[in-house]
Formats: structure tokens, sequence, C-alpha cells
């Protein structure tokens, strides 16, 4: 037996608990059912429960400070008294209302002032957008240039002595100094909010100060801005800062980079004053060898090689065999194996999944079968593969069988993909022509509204919908349930005066999960949630195959929901580019090509909802700018097959069929050649929190199509008031000619009740009438 071993690390892991008890804990806080401290109560057993079993499965560098109540960015921002002064907060314990109001908003009460943006109607919450690539939302912190920052919250030093407390010493993990700046908002002003980092170095020193005195011998400092394109003020930012934090006694830091190569950054990154460097050798396997050759001996490495973004079994024989030429050099006690990034983005454990196909099984790996594939990986590097050679010939077989599989490969859909044209790809029409055709056609009035799919899932329906799985409910009766919802919200739509009717979606789970049950080539699971935000989890896809529709998925619930009202009903389908970037994808093939084959399984539901009547049908790619690859040199060959997906899925219609699309979360401005050529005839955007400034940018590239920005927040329980709308849309007209504006919400509605739904709604149809009035 060897005297030396090779320390494991996990960086993170899920925070929700194995049956969400996260989820449960927090709702029935913000509903009052439960006090703060329950809460609380909850929140610690579910951080004992991951380091024991961290513990438990040989993992020895064990991360603490990585849960979160909602956001870690949050909790950044939260700690260093980045707290906008709109939310009340005078100094002193950040309280809990303080935080939910910054993560969700705060209806407040009428007439209470606001500096928010509101109008008596309490608060909003913080901008969100996605955390670099990933289907992770953060709240974006909003900065002054006269920010001033403080030691307002000392969680990362609780954490750490909770922990202790249980016999486990851990690796503190915070959120680095200059990410949070490179991933925080300028309010008021244009300054670079790098800026601000000489006046929040000496908080952060404090706060490691703090944990070097608590016993805390390691501490991992994300900074994933350093697999970003940099300048020189980044760059000197990150020296100043790491020379800053050398300088704390007694304390080592493990620098963590992930998502990405460190590339041309890497220079800067092995002249920081680190203890241990993490790199992401998942999404970038070839900086392994200069990382390796460069870096200073004295330095632990650690080693990213399980992928902690997706959640195919790894390929260990493989991986053994790459590293071990290039570390053979390397003290083994400098060396350590973790995943590519936190496991916050993985499912927790594939044993829950008992209905999987045993094949499927076989092929995939969760959060604590990853932490098992860390520990093989470690104990073959020092033992020697002999030491594990059953389990490793075990994950070579299941790499095989999934390779050669016919469950993965269909020679007609790969027929099928070399038979597209290019006509197939384009309108018949420009947009103008169409634009005339269709207005003609629809006869809608100026500033027309609509929602963007989605009506509340209340329990009722959610309900009904487990009883159905459940056997309960029997299909006829589960479709006549339906059938009564989907009538109600359309009557109801009539009845306060909506433009454009969508029939609400009672039927369907997830915006992608409904679609990918109906696609060959996809798997489910029961049990496998992944956070998106706050309280918001969602059970990804699995697209293990070839990807092809067997029949119309949506055809006849927009029938049905069409032959109730004479009102145009919007046919609803999500994009390809959204249900791949929301789905765990195939790492065995290109995911364009991926993308290609749900492309076309659309275009054939597009099309036969033009022939059942549909006049408007809206194809979701919400996600579409989340998926641009991090570094600027890479965008455009992403926007070339994203943008002609999209086109090959909406383009199999005739000019007179309008063509919807929605997106969130998007700045918009350095994207916009590829949302124009996308050429939909209307698109609706996220802009309420963000108060329409990211319309600028479509004025600025004399953008000519329609485009429905989004007037009402679905993201905070809050109802906005009509004039606030009509402020939002008075911005919007200062922007874009009132003929190419629609009214509409941010996003669906599915994640709200109906006793804020119809308010904000009637609200909003008011909005409309009152800027048809003054137009």
């Amino acid at each position: 037996m060897s005297i030396f071993s090779v320390p494991t690390a996990t960086l993170g892991v899920p925070r929700i608990g194995r049956h969400r008890e996260l989820k449960a804990a927090l709702e029935n806080y913000w509903s009052g059912r439960i006090p703060a401290d329950d809460l609380l109560q909850a929140t610690k057993r579910l951080r004992e429960a991951n380091w024991l079993e961290q513990r438990d499965r040989g993992i020895a560098k064990i991360p603490s400070n990585d849960f979160s109540l909602y956001d870690h960015v949050l909790d950044t921002a939260i700690m260093v008294g980045a707290i906008p002064k709109t939310y009340g907060w005078t100094g002193g314990e950040v309280p809990l209302d303080v935080y939910f109001a910054m993560a969700r908003g705060d209806q407040g009460s009428d007439g209470e002032a606001c500096a928010h943006g509101c109008h008596g109607h309490g608060v909003a919450a913080l901008e969100m957008t996605k955390w670099f690539d990933t289907n992770y939302h953060y709240m974006v912190p909003e900065l002054s240039a006269d920010q001033t920052f403080g030691l307002c919250s000392t969680k990362p030093l609780s954490e750490f002595r909770e922990a202790a407390a249980l016999g486990i010493r851990t690796r503190p993990v915070i959120l680095g100094p200059v990410t949070f700046l490179k991933l925080a908002k300028a309010r008021g002003s244009t300054f670079d909010p790098i800026a601000l980092l000489p006046r929040l170095i000496p908080v952060y020193a404090e706060l490691l100060q703090q944990l070097s005195q608590a016993g805390a011998r390691w501490v991992q400092i994300d900074e994933p801005c350093l697999v970003l394109d940099l300048d020189a003020a980044d760059r000197i930012g990150l020296e100043l800062t790491y020379q800053r934090f050398a300088a704390v006694p007694d304390l080592n830091i493990m620098l963590a980079t992930y998502f990405g190569a460190l590339g041309d950054n890497l220079e800067t990154a092995l002249a920081l004053p680190v203890a241990g460097l993490h790199i992401d050798l998942v999404r970038a396997p070839e900086q392994l060898e200069p990382v390796a050759r460069l870096s200073r001996k004295d330095q632990v490495l650690s080693l990213g090689l399980i992928d902690g973004r997706n959640v195919w079994r790894a390929n260990l024989p493989a991986i053994l065999d790459r590293i071990r030429p290039v570390v053979a050099g390397w003290p083994l006690d400098r060396i350590e194996i973790a995943p590519s990034c936190s496991l916050l983005h993985v499912p927790i454990d594939l044993e829950l999944e008992t209905t999987l196909d045993e094949d499927l099984k076989s092929w995939l790996s969760f959060s604590v079968q990853k932490m098992d594939e860390l520990t093989l990986l470690a104990e073959a590097l020092v033992e020697g593969k002999s030491a594990v050679a059953k389990e490793l010939q075990a994950s070579a077989e299941a790499v095989q069988s999934r390779a050669a599989s016919l469950k993965v490969h269909d020679p007609l859909v790969e027929g099928r993909l070399l038979a597209i044209t290019e006509p197939m790809r384009r309108r018949r029409g420009a947009f103008a022509e169409r634009r005339d055709l269709q207005a003609r056609k629809l006869g809608l009035p100026n500033f027309p509204t609509t929602t963007i799919g989605s009506f509340p899932q209340t329990p009722r329906v959610r309900k009904a919908r487990s009883a159905h799985a459940r056997g309960e409910l029997s299909y006829v009766e589960y479709e006549a349930f339906l059938k009564q919802e989907t009538e109600t919200a359309i009557r109801w739509q009539e009845e306060i005066g909506l433009d454009v009717l969508v029939h609400g979606e009672f039927e369907r789970n997830d915006m992608v999960q409904y679609f990918g049950e109906q696609l060959a080539g996809f798997a489910f699971t029961k049990h496998a949630w992944v956070q998106s935000y706050g309280s918001r989890y969602v059970r990804p896809p699995i697209i293990f195959g070839d990807v092809s529709r067997p029949r119309p998925m949506t055809v006849s619930w927009w029938q049905y929901a069409q032959s109730l009202t004479d009102k145009p009903v919007k046919g609803m389908l999500t994009g390809p580019v959204t249900i791949l970037n929301w789905s765990f994808v195939r790492d065995d093939i290109p995911r364009n090509v991926t993308c290609r084959q749900i492309a076309l399984a659309i275009r054939d539901e597009v099309i036969d909802l033009e022939a059942a009547g549909a006049a408007m049908i809206q194809i979701d790619e919400a996600a579409l700018r989340e998926g641009l690859p991090l570094r600027k040199s890479d965008w455009q060959a992403y926007l070339d097959w994203a943008v002609d997906c999209f086109r090959l899925a909406s383009s199999g219609v005739g000019d007179g069929t309008q063509i919807h699309t929605h997106m969130c979360y998007s700045e918009f401005n350095d994207i916009l050649d590829a949302i124009s050529a996308m050429d939909a005839d209307v698109i609706s955007i996220e802009t309420s929190r963000s108060k329409m400034e990211l319309l600028d940018a479509f004025r600025t590239h004399k953008y000519l199509n329609e485009i429905g920005p989004g007037v009402y927040d679905i993201h905070s329980p809050r109802v906005p008031a009509t004039g606030e709308m009509v402020d939002l849309m008075m911005l919007a007209r200062q922007r874009l000619a009132d003929g190419q504006l629609w009214i509409n919400p941010d996003c669906g509605l599915k994640t709200r009740g109906w006793d804020e739904v119809r308010p904000a709604l009637i609200n909003m149809v008011e909005a409309a009438r009152q800027l048809r009035a003054v137009a």
C-alpha cells in the first residue's frame, strides 16, 4: 500500500435535498406556514446531510458555504453589503425579508415609497440571468459609482464552524471578488464595476482573516471569470486581489476556474500567489498539458476530470490513460481529483430512479455516483489500475454498450439530415410582405395584448396530473378535466379583453419535458431534480439517442382551444435550441447535429398546426442566448447553427402565418444580427426589470420586425399597477414605432398563482387601452 494518497474534492454539491426539502421549507416559509426558525433548522439538516454523505463516500476536500437559501451570488452581495437602498436596509444584520425581497420582490402596500421604479406596489426584485452558460439563474448585483462595502454577513464562517461541530473540517467556498464585480450591474451610470475592486478587497480579506482564525487552512475561491475574455484592468485586478489575500496568515487558497479553458488568461492565473489551482478538463481537456508543465511544483493542481454539468458515466480507463503521462512527474501529494465544476448542476442520486431503462441507467452518473468515480480515479492513480480493475472494466463496458446500442442510433434520422435543402431554411416572402398579409388576416388593434403561453399550474392541476400518473384518474377523466381548465382559461381571456389568446398549457408538465416525452431519443426521470433558481427546480430531459417525431404533439389541443373562441389562439411550441440547451445532451455527437434533429421534429409540428388552421405559431427560444460560448471568438459558429435550426423549424409555413418567438434573460445588443436572421414575425422578450433598456439595442440596430417587451415580471409575486405598465410602454415607444409593439408579460405564468395573474393581466389590458387612447 502506498503511503501517498490523492485527495478528492467536489467543489460544491446540490443544495435541494433528495426529496426537495429545500423547496418545501422555502415555500412554507413564504406562505407563512412555518416561522423563520423552522426554515433555518430545515436548511441546517440539509447541510449536515451533504457533509456527512461526502465524508462517507471518501471525499477528502469537503466544501462548506456551497449551500444557499436562494442563490450564492445574492449571498455574496449580502455578505459584502451590496444592498440597494430601495430595500430599506440601514445596517446591522440583514433580515430574511430583505434577502428575499432582493430575490423575489416585495408587494409592499399602497402609498409606500419605492425607489425601484414602483408605483406604491412594493419593491421589485433584482434582475436575474443565467450563471455563465448553465441553466442556473443568479441574481444580478446592483452597484453604484459611490458604492461602499462592508462585511455584513459571516455565513462562510458560521457554516465552517457548523461543519466543524460535526467533526468535519471543510474547505469554505467563496465567490471571488473579481468574478462578483464582472457579474454585477452598474446602476445609475456607465462605470465599470471592476473599478470598485479596491473598496471590495479589504472586505474579503477581513473574512479570510476570520476564517483563518477559526481554523480554516484552505479556502476555495471561485473565479470562473478566468475563462472569459478579460481586459488589462481585469488582469491587474486579479493580481492585486490575490497579492492581498496571500498576506492572510496560515491560509491556503484553492483558486477554482471552470466552464472552459484559461486560454490567454493562463499566464495571469499561473502568476497568482495561490496555493492551488483548479482547472476544467471536461470542457477544456487540451489545457492539462500546458498547465501541468508551467505550474509551480509546490502548487496543488486540482484536475476537473468528471463532468459536473452532464449526467453521462465517465470513461474512467480513458481518463486515466490521458492524465497519467502528463502528471507522471507531478508530486502525488500535490494533485487533487475533482469534478469539472460544482455538482450543483446535476441530479443527486441515480439510485432513486427505479423505472429507468436498465441500459440507459447503466450509462448514467449523478452527483453521488460522480463522487464514487472521483474516489476510483484517485485510488487508481496511486495504487494502479489493478487495484480497481473490476470497476474500471464496468466503466469501459458501459461506454462500449452505449456506443453500439440501437437505442441510440436511427439511420432514418441520419438520412433526413442529409436531405435538408437551402429553401427549407427560408420564409417565402420578405418580412414587409408578410406583415401586410398578416395584418389584413388578423385585424389586430395597435399594441395587441397577449401572454407568453402558460397559465398557473395550480395545486388542483398538479393533483389531477399526479392522480392520472398513479392510475387513479382515467385518461378520459383526465382529458375532460384538462378541457375544462382550458375552456375556463379561454373564457377568462375573452372576458378581460386580451387580443391574442393561449390555451394555457394545462396538459404540459414542463415546456421542454412535454415535447421530449413525445419525441424519440428522449428519456425522463422521476427524482432527478436540478435547481433552476430559488425554489424552482426542473428535471431536464436526457437526450440519449437520435431525435424524431413519431406523431403530432400539440395539434389536437390547439384545435380544441380555437374551437371555443373567434379570437386567434396561438399554437405553442418550444424551439429546438431551447430544447437542446435545457436538456442533458448527448456527448457522443456534436450539439449542432442533435439540434438539427430536433428542428426537423418541430418543423413537422409547425406544418401540421398550420394545416389545422393556426394563424399564429409561437416557437419559444428562451435559451438561445444562454447557449453562447463564453469566448466571443466562438460565438459566430454557435449563432450560425442555432439560427439555422430555428429557421429550419419555422420556415415551412406560408407568409400569412405569423411566427412568434420568445426569449428570456437576454442582453441583445451583441447578437442582434442573429436575432434579425431568425426572421420571426414577432419576438417577445424580458424587459420589465431592466426598464426597457434592452430595447436600445433594437433601436440602434433598426430592427423592423414586431416586438413584445415584457411589462410584468413573472418571477416576482408582486402585481404591477397599470400606471407602471404604461410607463414601461412609454419608454418602449421612445425606442420603437407603435406599429412594432405588442404588450405581454416577461415570460410564461406557470409558476405564479391566479390571485397574482388575474389582477396583473387586467392591469395589462387596461394599460393597452390607455396607450391606444393617446397614440
